[in-house]
């Protein structure tokens, strides 16, 4: 290990002190960094502690530490450092300078910062001041309103009456939806059917109810609820498959024919129409 600016055999010798009490505090540490082959610099750079203190310490005088709380931190470092407890040193030191001051207790602390509210009858001076406001601006509106006459408040009323009184006198009229389903196919309609394809007209004339639609390779053409009054036409060049969520609610048009099969209320019904006359698959 290496040895700083003072080599052990330079230390000054240990002050006499009484066997009984054992060393003191700075003995003990001088004692502790001799026998571990440090001088004082040594301890001085790996405590941050100056010099002129860790020697001051080693002599037992603390004053130059700046209280007893910097004292007690400087001896748990330089114990530390010389590979000693710190436990014993620093309650030898509390027992030879009166001991760890007792803590304040923080509850008078803040009894004696509490500042008591004072109590403060009614501001009469900003009621008055604010009576006074109100009389004037009434006074001020009484006098604008008698220079204006009471006409102008009448036309006023009058005129914001007019739109609404013109407007509910000629309330919009909403067209007419006519309940009535769509009629059925006419015969031009029947025989203006293609012969070389499929044609299936769904309708809903009395209620609603969903179908999914597919031609004959699989492709959805429809998927969804169909509303009351409601129709749709599927084509393909062979085949339509249908799928009816609520049977009873659907009339159905094949090739332009009506399919007159006596669907259920609520029945599920998987159905294949084909070219030609209708016919079930």
């Amino acid at each position: 290990m290496s040895i700083g600016s003072n080599s052990p055999e330079d230390e000054p010798p240990f002050p006499d002190r009484p066997e009984s009490d054992g060393p003191s505090v700075g003995t003990a540490l001088r004692q502790a960094r001799v026998e571990a082959g440090l001088s004082a610099a040594d301890v001085s750079n790996a405590t941050r502690i100056r010099l002129g203190i860790v020697h001051a310490i080693e002599e037992d005088d603390f004053t130059s530490c700046g209280g007893d709380v910097y004292a007690r931190g400087h001896i748990r470092n330089l114990a530390k450092a010389v590979h000693l407890d710190p436990a014993p040193l620093i309650a030898r030191f509390d027992a030879e300078h009166g001991g760890r001051p007792a803590p304040t207790p923080a509850a008078p602390l803040f009894e004696a910062e509490r500042i008591r509210p004072e109590r403060r009858g009614p501001n009469w001076t900003a009621a008055m001041v604010a009576a006074i406001v109100v009389v004037i601006g009434f006074v001020g509106f009484t006098a604008i309103k008698s220079e204006t006459g009471g006409d102008t408040d009448t036309q006023a009323a009058e005129g914001s009456a007019s739109p609404s009184a013109t407007k509910s006198a000629a309330p919009t009229r909403k067209p007419e939806q006519s309940a009535t389903p769509k009629s059925d196919p006419s015969d031009s309609a029947i025989a203006a059917a293609p012969q070389d394809k499929v044609t299936v007209r769904v309708s809903a004339p009395d209620g609603r109810s969903w179908i999914s639609a597919k031609d004959h390779n699989g492709r959805m053409l429809f998927d969804g609820l169909l509303n009351k009054g409601e129709s749709k036409t599927f084509q393909d060049s062979t085949k339509i498959n249908l799928i009816l969520g609520d049977a009873g609610a659907i009339e159905l048009y094949v090739n332009g024919k009506k399919i007159d099969d006596d669907f259920r209320p609520g029945a599920v019904e998987r159905l294949t129409y084909t070219k030609g006359d209708p016919e079930v698959g």
